[in-house]
């Protein structure tokens, strides 16, 4: 996709630190942008701010992880705009801890967001896509756990895996079925953000109660990221990364900035793989 002037792009977990970037670029260069978010309060400001900018905006709140809210997105967005050219399926609940230790709740709240969040999405608006025969792009955001692991993050580094292979997955059913639809996966590295931002959006049951050895290592996780996110880049780097990768087609969207060199060369292990599947399959 080259041009975005008077195009219309939805992005989920809009009043997120990347979500907000993201709905502000699209902004900034002549789209509609329909910022969905779990959290109204915040979707509401957000919308009006960028609003304020000239641009058109639609906020609509949404739990991604119900199929209904995205069915109702999609619906709104169509009767609203008329169709959409970018889905961002960015929403996520962030939360680590002792693998053992965590609640079900924690590992079920990180899977139903990050994961069914993002079926829901591509589930709710592809068939949007394909039926207005244009240029499309879907951008689902994981995290460079996707392509490594470390402790204390099983839930959302298992779902970051989930959402990398379920972005290879539809890029190559795109491309073998011709239809005018491009993916995307970001995995951001460092971010100047608030790592714990997520986690005020959590349903009751996913609340601990009494602090256990689980809380304690996610603190210790969190003390480490944020001194590694002083070093990190913007939310505003991120989104014009995004940006230019749409423009190119690019898969992976691996940001550049930060510490993103150590993450290189695995990700340009996978991006061979994946090129000589797209051999085996004969996609061009």
């Amino acid at each position: 996709m080259k041009e975005f002037r008077g195009k219309v792009a939805v992005v989920t977990g809009a009043t997120s630190v990347i979500g907000l970037a993201l709905s502000e670029k699209f902004a900034s260069v002549g789209m509609k942008v329909v910022l969905a978010d779990v959290e109204e309060k915040s979707l509401v400001k957000a919308a009006k701010m960028i609003g304020k900018k000239g641009a058109v905006t639609l906020a609509v709140l949404t739990d991604v992880s119900r199929a209904e809210d995205v069915d109702d997105l999609a619906e709104k967005t169509v009767s609203s705009f008329g169709g959409v050219h970018i889905l961002c399926n960015n929403a996520s609940a962030l939360k680590g801890g002792v693998s053992r230790e965590m609640p079900l709740d924690d590992y079920a709240r990180q899977l139903e967001v990050d994961i069914w969040g993002v079926i829901h999405g591509f589930r709710s608006f592809v068939p949007i896509m394909i039926a207005q025969n244009d240029e499309a792009h879907i951008v689902n955001t994981s995290l460079v756990s996707g392509i490594l692991r470390t402790p204390n993050t099983a839930a959302y580094s298992a779902s970051a895996h989930a959402v990398l292979a379920m972005s290879e997955s539809l890029h190559h059913e795109f491309s073998l079925s011709g239809y005018k639809i491009r993916v995307s996966v970001l995995l951001p590295t460092t971010i100047v953000s608030n790592i714990d931002g997520s986690v005020r959006n959590r349903p009751k049951r996913c609340r601990s109660v009494h602090p256990t050895k689980s809380d304690v290592a996610v603190d210790s996780v969190k003390a480490g990221m944020a001194q590694t996110m002083k070093g990190g880049i913007t939310p505003s780097m991120v989104a014009d990364q995004v940006l230019q990768a749409i423009r190119d087609e690019r898969l992976y969207i691996l940001t550049e900035g930060g510490d993103s060199n150590r993450w290189r060369k695995v990700l340009n292990m996978r991006l061979k793989e994946t090129r000589e599947l797209r051999k085996s399959l004969r996609i061009t």
